[in-house]
C-alpha cells in the first residue's frame, strides 16, 4: 500500500553499501505537524538510491512511500523494526502526469475502501491538540 507526504528535504545521507547485494540511501524529510515540526526519515533502497540526486536540503518534496515491517529471532527473542521505503520523489506540487522525478514510473493504485484512507497527507493542523498548560513533557 503507497502513503505519500509532502515536507522540506532536511538532510540527505550518502549511500550505504549493506552487503554485496544490497545499498540502502537514507534521508529526512521535515513535514510541519501543528506547533513543531516533525523530522521523519525515510530509506531507499537499491536502483531507487539515486531518486534524491535532483534535489538538494531545503527543497520541498513530495515522497511516496511504502511502509514496511520485518521481525527476526535474535538470541531467542523475537525483535521487529519499521522502515518508510520511499520509491518516488517529486517536487512538491508536481502534477501526478509522466515528467516525475520518481523515475517514470506512475504511483501504485490505491485500494478503495469506504472508511480508510491508505495516504498519508501532512499538513498543519488547525489547533494544536492539547495546550501548553497540559503539556507535561519536558522540552
Amino acid at each position: 500500500m503507497a502513503y505519500d507526504v509532502t515536507g522540506r528535504l532536511h538532510e540527505i545521507f550518502d549511500e550505504q553499501q549493506v552487503s554485496e547485494k544490497f545499498r540502502k540511501r537514507e534521508f529526512v524529510l521535515e513535514v510541519q505537524d501543528g506547533q513543531y515540526p516533525e523530522h521523519i526519515k525515510f530509506q531507499m533502497v537499491q536502483d531507487k538510491t539515486s531518486l534524491i540526486d535532483p534535489f538538494k536540503m531545503g527543497d520541498e518534496v513530495k515522497v511516496t512511500f511504502n511502509l514496511r515491517g520485518r521481525g527476526f529471532n535474535k538470541n531467542g527473542q523475537m525483535l521487529y523494526f519499521t522502515n518508510l521505503e520511499a520509491w518516488k520523489i517529486e517536487p512538491a506540487g508536481a502534477s501526478t502526469g509522466g515528467g516525475s522525478y520518481g523515475g517514470g514510473q506512475q504511483a501504485a493504485p490505491r485500494p478503495a475502501a469506504q472508511n480508510q484512507n491508505p495516504t498519508l497527507r501532512a499538513q498543519p493542523s488547525a489547533a494544536p491538540i492539547a495546550s501548553d498548560d497540559d503539556n507535561d513533557l519536558p522540552f
